[in-house]
């Protein structure tokens, strides 16, 4: 069991409404730019949320200072791989897991979810 601040498992994320993105790792956001696959990956992506990040990250990615601020992100190509790099294995300093990695529990199409519905959250 991987242990965060807010000793969280990671869970698997249903992501058969979206379309499989393939092996290969993107490493940029594909559904941001997507009328229509942004609405569904907003909507898979609120319930990997809330599964997954809300615990230690806030309810609607509104951080209570304990973890980064994730609404205030650039959504640019560098951010994405930063956040990929991240969410896949997770955060740890000294030892101590800050964040789990979800590589092995949560595909690209959930990760990818989870960053378009971030980035549909108000800034302030």
């Amino acid at each position: 069991m991987a242990h965060a601040h807010g000793d969280v498992t990671p869970q698997p994320v249903d992501v058969s409404t979206l379309k499989p993105l393939g092996e290969k790792l993107l490493g940029v956001n594909p559904y941001r730019g997507d009328k229509e696959a942004v609405k569904e990956a907003i909507k898979v992506g609120e319930v990997g949320y809330a599964k997954n990040c809300a615990r230690c990250h806030g309810l609607h990615a509104v951080s209570g200072g304990v973890s980064p601020e994730l609404r205030t992100l650039d959504s640019d190509k560098e951010t994405d791989q930063y956040f990929l790099d991240i969410t896949l294995h997770g955060r740890t300093r000294n030892g101590k897991v800050y964040m789990p990695g979800f590589q092995g529990v949560m595909g690209q199409e959930a990760i990818w979810a989870i960053r378009s519905y971030i980035e549909a959250q108000p800034k302030n």
